[in-house]
């Protein structure tokens, strides 16, 4: 993979206004041109909700101008970057090392890294091209990923955690933040249900960041599904499937016997009413 200089003129206009931009950067690939730039990080000990969540959020947003900047580290900015990939919107990296394979860092990304600039994206750093990775570079690029997006969306994060660092930059920049709430008993729930107390957006649909960036929502975004078709025994668990269940808690729920339930959620799958994700059922 070829890396050059980034002149200051191609830098994002954003990443221009902060008050410590970078020097320089070296780019490998090159800059999406789109309206937005969202940064979509999160914990590196991710939950099947978390995963489940930047997925789904992600997917939606399939077909607008935006592109998503994450970090290339393992956890959530990976499955961040391989779900903007899955829905075909560009995606920039911005590791906390440089950008010669030799160090490259996670090593177990490299190949992500380049699919990445194969589908039209961008690794960049303000790292030499041979810097290894330290304790200190991961806060410093995080400062870049904050300044040159419109907002960062921040999906898990433990109240001590590099995640809630580009949140404060981005907080510090005066971009908007967004996030998720989560369950109340999960660690990794401090760092968003924080970030909601001091007034984050907060995110339960792909419809919500595309209102929060100031976009022009297609036709059909915030289209009901149309259940008027579906039976009786259907509608039961469409109306339970206010939050994703397991298929175990349905069957408790209904209290219908289970080969009965089982039937049902078949049948609901095959008409693509309901998808299982993670353990978990939710309606599409």
């Amino acid at each position: 993979m070829e890396i050059k200089d980034l002149s200051k003129k191609e830098f994002p206009s954003l990443l221009k206004e902060i008050n410590d931009p970078p020097k320089s950067l070296r780019i490998i690939g090159n800059f999406p041109k789109t309206e937005k730039y969202l940064c979509v990080v999160g914990s590196r000990k991710y939950s099947d909700y978390g995963r489940a969540v930047c997925e789904k959020l992600i997917e939606g947003l399939s077909g607008y101008s935006i592109t998503i900047v994450s970090g290339l580290a393992l956890g959530i900015d990976a499955i961040a970057h391989r779900a903007a990939l899955k829905a075909g919107l560009p995606t920039i990296a911005v590791p906390g090392s440089g950008l010669s394979e030799k160090s490259l860092y996670p090593k177990t990304n490299v190949l992500l890294a380049k699919e990445i600039v194969e589908n039209g994206g961008a690794l960049i750093s303000e790292f030499p091209d041979d810097f290894l990775p330290r304790p200190y570079s991961f806060p410093q690029r995080n400062r870049i990923m904050a300044g040159m997006c419109h907002a960062t969306f921040i999906i898990e994060a433990e109240l001590k955690s590099g995640t809630l660092i580009t949140s404060k930059y981005a907080i510090e920049y005066n971009r908007d933040v967004f996030t998720v709430p989560n369950s109340i008993f999960s660690k990794t729930s401090e760092g968003p249900h924080m970030l909601l107390r001091l007034g984050a957006t907060p995110i339960t649909q792909s419809s919500d960041i595309i209102s929060a960036l100031g976009l022009q929502a297609h036709d059909d975004l915030f289209q009901k599904k149309n259940y008027s078709n579906c039976s009786s025994d259907e509608h039961e668990i469409i109306n339970i499937l206010n939050e994703p269940l397991s298929r175990d808690e349905i069957i408790r729920r209904l209290g219908k016997p289970v080969y009965v339930t089982q039937t049902i959620l078949a049948t609901m799958e095959i008409k693509n009413l309901i998808e299982e994700t993670m353990g978990e059922i939710h309606l599409r």
